[in-house]
């Protein structure tokens, strides 16, 4: 087992403990933390997605950027693993699909949509003290970031995550990208402005 493997078991049994109400009570913490960004304030476009099961919550969060006039794109699973977009259009909009995932029933925009957010929230499993992320191991946002490096698109990349997920260490690969904060409920960490 992989380093990035043996991180994600462990990292997923902690979430796995988690009761229902800690999740609800944690994704409104988040969502003021995540508010109060500059990044998000100013923001036009970000592209987010639906967090399922334990993960950090960001329906509120979606929530209220819909409510201050954003437009927030959310992935789509493509048979490739690759992600297409679409936008948000509240909570009855959102279908289930593959591998247990909500997404947008909407038009879909085309895997190049993202380019035009100036924030991009990131799922995530754990980020370390140089802002290196640990996602879950699918890839798909590892072309989305590749994407973006190519493009030369420079979005504020953020990640919400539990206290205990931001670790010492995450093992590093040649493709991975640095993410410009977290969002804890105990408040925000930056990282410097590398990509």
């Amino acid at each position: 087992m992989t380093g990035k493997a043996a991180l994600r078991r462990e990292l997923l049994a902690v979430r796995a403990l988690l009761s229902s109400e800690d999740a609800r009570e944690t994704a409104a913490v988040l969502a003021r933390r995540a508010l109060d960004l500059p990044e998000l304030a100013g923001a036009r476009t970000v592209a987010a997605y639906v967090s399922v099961g334990r993960e950090p919550g960001t329906r509120a969060l979606l929530d209220a950027l819909r409510v201050r006039g954003v437009r927030v794109l959310l992935p789509v699973l493509l048979a490739d693993n690759d992600l297409d977009w679409a936008e948000y259009e509240g909570a009855d909009r959102l279908v289930r699909a593959g591998r247990g995932l909500l997404e947008p029933d909407g038009t879909r925009l085309g895997v190049d949509a993202v380019l035009e957010a100036e924030v991009v929230l990131l799922p995530g499993l754990a980020v370390d003290g140089r802002g290196m992320r640990l996602g879950r191991g699918g890839g798909s946002y590892d072309r989305v970031l590749g994407r973006l490096t190519r493009a030369g698109a420079e979005p504020a990349l953020t990640v919400l995550l539990y206290e205990n997920e931001v670790v010492a260490r995450v093992p590093e690969e040649p493709h991975d990208h640095p993410v410009r904060a977290v969002v804890t409920p105990g408040g925000v960490r930056r990282f410097d402005d590398r990509r």
